[in-house]
């Protein structure tokens, strides 16, 4: 049993020892509060945008940070899940990108304020949230993938474009991979000449009025470039 001397001296060291550390820990967290908070990237562009998040209400449905709705899905890392590129797309319309499915107003934003909403989220998702939001830990083989049927088509020698890879597999699938709210892209090169396909790419609206795919932004590059990949899947 500890003297009134020793308890005194274990209660006062005890109270100095923790004391000092939590001063530490207060400390060292001011010091990366910045870098953490990504503070020093802040832009005018990324505060145009919370405004116009704050105004239209999004966190009524969805989340950032673990705040908001959970009626739609989180944000915070949708720039680096999804890509400016398909974001800026399904801002125009989400209903084209998945129609019957999606029942996120259309908002009617100005190519400047898409750009503002796109910079604001993009920042959020560069904050240091600790790994927030989570990754789902899904063992190893709990899920069961189904095998695309075996065809005859020839082999795709043509690799696939950085920009179909954004925004194309959002809707359609090559091989088994990719959404279903397209149809699939897999033979598209023998039912279609290059021509067809580019021009469709330019505006799918002209070719086919009331098609639910959207118009993209591609420049003439990477148009040229998606249309070579169609043309090989054969």
């Amino acid at each position: 049993m500890l003297s009134k001397s020793q308890a005194r001296a274990f209660f006062l060291g005890g109270t100095f020892l923790f004391g000092a550390i939590f001063v530490f820990l207060t400390i060292d967290t001011l010091r990366q509060n910045d870098t953490r908070t990504n503070a020093q990237n802040l832009t005018e562009d990324v505060l145009k945008g919370k405004e116009i998040w704050e105004k239209n209400n999004c966190m009524g449905c969805h989340t950032l940070l673990g705040e908001g709705a959970y009626y739609a899905p989180d944000l915070t890392k949708v720039v680096e899940r999804r890509g400016v590129s398909w974001i800026d797309v399904f801002l125009d319309d989400p209903q084209a990108m998945f129609p019957g499915e999606r029942k996120m107003v259309k908002y009617n934003f100005t190519k400047e304020e898409k750009g503002q909403v796109i910079a604001f989220l993009d920042w959020v998702g560069k904050i240091d949230a600790n790994g927030w939001p989570p990754k789902p830990n899904i063992p190893v083989g709990s899920i069961t993938t189904a095998v695309p049927p075996q065809t005859t088509s020839s082999v795709v020698k043509v690799s696939q474009p950085e920009k179909f890879s954004q925004l194309c597999v959002a809707c359609h699938a090559v091989g088994g991979k990719g959404g279903n709210v397209g149809p699939a892209l897999d033979h598209v090169g023998s039912k279609f000449d290059v021509d067809y396909l580019n021009r469709w790419l330019i505006d799918p609206q002209v070719i086919k009025p009331g098609t639910n795919m959207p118009k993209l932004p591609l420049s003439d590059t990477e148009r040229k470039d998606i249309v070579t990949y169609l043309s090989a899947l054969k």
